[in-house]
């Protein structure tokens, strides 16, 4: 080889990905260069193309796998580059992609170069190249955005506790406040990108990751194909969807500060396992702040309490007020009551006590 690049001239190219089915996945690409290949796929078919190894940003480290996978061009990507070799044409390297507006759509069976003439895939539309979600078309909106408008999730059930009287045994009844648990909805989509602002990155799968810079519309939004995904929006407000199962494994500590209030709507069931390793500090604690109640109500169902070992206790700084619809009834091998005050029974049935021996003393 007596020029190449560096030492006699820069031989440069444009050109159309047909092949990126590297036997060698090394990311090479196979290029049609426009003033150097013929679009006669009978006269040059694609497989005598020579391969394209690809130019990554130097913030990659492009060795054992570290740093960014040189994939990404398709077949039908129109791509700028040169050639290491000089005018024998045969090591080029592509150095960028061009974006464009395509004038037509692929043909399969044309027999015809400069196109994805196998699979006819690329490009999708006649339309510019950048992102739809970049550009900022009202009137041609991205796919992905309109399912999320229509998907959004509105008048969420939240715990509501309603304000009930309690009976209290000889004295006057008491009132139980409401905690009034109003509906919430999850926040409309706050996407409002204008050109140039909002970067975007779109996989051949349909996964999206956007940094959105456009003034007073900032945003970060990544989103899974299936719909799962997240979006933070101007004010840092951050909506997390999962549309499939949600697994948090951590194998340290979990701390989680929040300073407004905590709303969590289950329409199944909620389990919590504490202390599954069975070790004698792991304690399950609840402390309410002052001048706050713990409320729970069950609609229609039981509230159980169980102790395998161990006992059941409970303090009052003031009174412990039961009020049944129906019976209260409580069974026990001893019954044991200390009373430093006064002991008043209001019976309007029978009264009845029995036992082997009845001390009154």
């Amino acid at each position: 080889m007596s020029e190449f690049m560096g030492k006699n001239g820069f031989q440069w190219f444009v050109g159309v990905v047909e092949d990126r089915q590297d036997p060698k996945t090394l990311g090479r690409l196979r290029v049609r260069c426009l003033g150097y290949h013929t679009e006669d796929l009978i006269k040059l078919p694609t497989s005598d193309l020579p391969w394209s190894h690809v130019m990554n940003p130097i913030t990659s480290a492009t060795v054992s796998g570290i740093g960014q996978t040189p994939l990404g061009a398709v077949e039908g990507t129109w791509v700028v580059g040169f050639f290491q070799d000089g005018p024998d044409a045969q090591q080029p390297i592509i150095i960028g992609t061009l974006p464009g507006v395509p004038s037509e759509l692929p043909t399969k069976g044309n027999n015809k170069g400069f196109q994805d003439e196998v699979n006819a895939n690329y490009p999708k539309y006649t339309e510019t190249d950048v992102n739809r979600l970049a550009v900022g078309d009202d009137d041609n909106p991205h796919s992905s955005l309109t399912i999320r408008q229509a998907d959004r999730t509105t008048s969420i059930g939240r715990a509501d506790f309603d304000s009930v009287d309690i009976r209290r045994a000889n004295l006057t009844p008491a009132t139980l406040e409401g905690d009034d648990g109003t509906n919430f909805s999850e926040p409309t989509a706050p996407y409002n990108a204008e050109y140039p602002h909002n970067h975007v990155y779109e996989s051949e799968g349909g996964h999206i990751r956007e940094i959105d810079d456009t003034p007073s519309h900032e945003r970060i939004h990544e989103r899974h194909a299936s719909g799962s995904g997240y979006e933070i929006g101007p004010d840092g407000t951050k909506v997390t969807r999962v549309k499939g199962d949600n697994y948090d494994l951590i194998t340290g500590d979990h701390f989680a500060h929040i300073k407004g209030n905590h709303s969590t709507t289950v329409d199944g069931g909620v389990r919590v396992f504490v202390n599954a390793n069975a070790t004698s500090e792991s304690n399950y604690t609840i402390e309410v702040g002052n001048n706050s109640n713990v409320n729970i109500k069950v609609n229609k169902g039981n509230i159980n309490l169980v102790t395998s070992e161990g006992d059941i206790n409970l303090k009052s700084g003031k009174s412990i007020v039961m009020d049944a619809a129906q019976g209260i009834h409580m069974a026990a091998q001893t019954y044991s009551a200390e009373i430093d005050g006064n002991w008043v029974e209001k019976v309007t049935g029978t009264n009845t006590k029995t036992g082997s021996k009845i001390n009154l003393n």
